[in-house]
């Protein structure tokens, strides 16, 4: 379990290169899992369209939502957007560009979904098969308005009874499928000439405000995650002061069973100054609390001073 949990921690790292490799394995996670699923439209004018179009845009939203929970810095903008303002000012530009930086990543897998289901026409066929203009189609000349719709609605079923010797079923399957196909190369143009525009227009605004923002966002999670790692050091060093203190009375049993307990006077200094004096449930709270409503500001010349 430690091994897993160690994984699982440096995935929610920083690191731009693991974040970029976890969309990437979700959008091929996204393809992957389309390819497998068997797509089968009820082949009903009153649920095709919420099928078809509940296939396009359901997993995608679930695959957004992956995204924001595998990203580490989705929880730290919505900590530094919340939080009070205390001692410490709240850049909206740091925070504007975290959020930014997140949908972005997070929207790989759901666009690559959208876009292998329109290539494929699957979706797009069940969904509008029934809103077709009959009058297209040569095969439905004849029949009453009724029966035109139900005909539409079996588009998709090219197994069924009703459409195996209708020569308009793969008129129109072919129609739906190219302005399926159509749309679906149209989203991919557009995301990759703004893409090929983003990335080189960039350097014509003002690159130092970028600079400061991607530092700060930066900063403040390794500043959490830092923080985080002291209060665990800072908890382990309180558990094992209020052991040895509640064991105290049982050395001589300890020492029996292997147990090395410290010495008078042995690591106490240093476990003393790692404890920072903070040796109190009620300092601990009293210090989150102030961590929380007044977090200092980012000025260590004091310090430095000192």
């Amino acid at each position: 379990m430690d091994r897993f949990r160690l994984i699982f921690q440096y995935f929610q790292s920083n690191s731009e290169s693991v974040m970029n490799g976890i969309c990437g394995l979700l959008a091929l996670a996204s393809v992957k899992m389309y390819t497998c699923f068997e797509f089968s439209c009820p082949c009903l004018l009153q649920y095709n369209m919420a099928y078809g179009l509940g296939i396009m845009f359901v997993p995608p939203v679930a695959l957004f939502l992956c995204g924001l929970i595998l990203n580490r810095q989705s929880l730290v903008m919505l900590e530094e957007w919340r939080r009070p303002r205390g001692r410490r000012k709240k850049d909206v530009a740091v925070i504007r560009y975290m959020c930014s930086s997140i949908i972005q990543r997070a929207m790989v897998a759901p666009v690559a979904w959208i876009i292998v289901t329109l290539l494929d026409g699957k979706c797009l066929i069940c969904a509008f098969s029934g809103s077709v203009d009959p009058d297209k189609f040569v095969g439905f000349a004849n029949t009453s308005p009724v029966q035109v719709q139900q005909l539409l609605a079996k588009v998709p079923c090219k197994d069924d009874e009703l459409m195996r010797n209708n020569t308009s079923r793969k008129a129109v399957s072919r129609y739906l499928r190219c302005w399926s196909q159509a749309l679906g190369w149209s989203i991919l143009l557009i995301i990759i000439v703004a893409a090929f525009l983003a990335r080189w227009l960039r350097p014509c605004f003002n690159q130092a405000t970028l600079l400061q923002a991607r530092h700060w966002s930066n900063y403040i999670d390794i500043e959490q995650k830092i923080f985080e790692e002291t209060c665990c050091e800072h908890s382990r060093l309180f558990a094992h002061k209020c052991i040895l203190h509640f064991f105290e009375s049982m050395r001589r049993e300890i020492k029996l069973h292997s147990f090395s307990l410290p010495r008078e006077g042995e690591k106490d200094e240093g476990e003393e100054d790692l404890l920072r004096g903070i040796t109190d449930q009620d300092q601990v709270n009293k210090l989150l609390k102030m961590w929380y409503y007044e977090k200092p500001p980012l000025d260590i010349s004091q310090a430095t001073r000192r």
